[in-house]
């Protein structure tokens, strides 16, 4: 009876592992394909009419992150909205922890303290839908608020950034990161970045954050006026 009840439980164990292997697999297998389908042909950006002026906003400078970047994008949002109250530190007393570790979360937080604007985020966009709504917004003054691949002394991390300026026909892209810098890249460098098809060697449980669900690819945060 012993070895039969035994049995039954290493049977319903190893089905429970297979079953959790299976999910896992078909995760990475479904966010394999979501991703692919962002890397759609931009080379029309370059040519195209519409995208034949730049775009900048002004008097904004990068602040060095001390709590964290989603903290510290919401903070330098809110120096270009004019409000000086809302710091990662007021942020962090409000709370007692860091609330933007997922889109979603800044989302919902960029909504909470900017009551005049109203925020969407993109998930997966392609590449040419990606730009198209960047410019779009820094056409109309508002910066961007985005996740990427961005290297802290040497390794790669997950960030949020803030973009600023676009110059398609000469390739720029103008970014304040949170590390305490402005960063002018190419358009091909946003890219590899905003699909962390950058980050080398990405650890596993990245990459199952990424096939859950916890982390997006191609991921803008557009802010509208109400």
């Amino acid at each position: 009876m012993k070895n039969k009840v035994l049995k039954r439980i290493l049977i319903g164990s190893a089905i429970v592992a297979l079953l959790a292997i299976l999910t896992i697999f078909g995760a990475i297998i479904i966010n394999n394909i979501k991703t692919n389908q962002t890397f759609d042909d931009y080379s029309s950006i370059y040519s195209n009419p519409k995208y034949q002026n730049s775009y900048y906003v002004d008097n904004l400078e990068p602040i060095k992150q001390d709590i964290s970047c989603g903290y510290a994008v919401i903070e330098m949002f809110a120096k270009w909205s004019g409000n000086e109250n809302i710091t990662e530190k007021s942020l962090y007393d409000e709370y007692g922890k860091v609330v933007t570790s997922t889109g979603d979360s800044f989302e919902k937080e960029m909504n909470k303290q900017f009551k005049d604007y109203s925020t969407t985020t993109h998930k997966y966009l392609k590449n040419t839908e990606l730009i198209d709504k960047i410019y779009d917004s820094l056409s109309s003054g508002i910066p961007v608020p985005f996740e990427w691949a961005a290297r802290f002394e040497d390794e790669w991390t997950l960030h949020y950034s803030l973009v600023t300026g676009i110059d398609i026909k000469n390739n720029i892209i103008t970014v304040l990161n949170p590390y305490g810098y402005k960063e002018t890249i190419s358009i091909d460098e946003f890219l590899e970045r905003t699909s962390f098809k950058a980050y080398d060697d990405m650890p596993l449980f990245i990459k199952l954050g990424f096939a859950f669900g916890i982390f997006e690819k191609n991921t803008i945060f557009i802010v509208e006026s109400k």
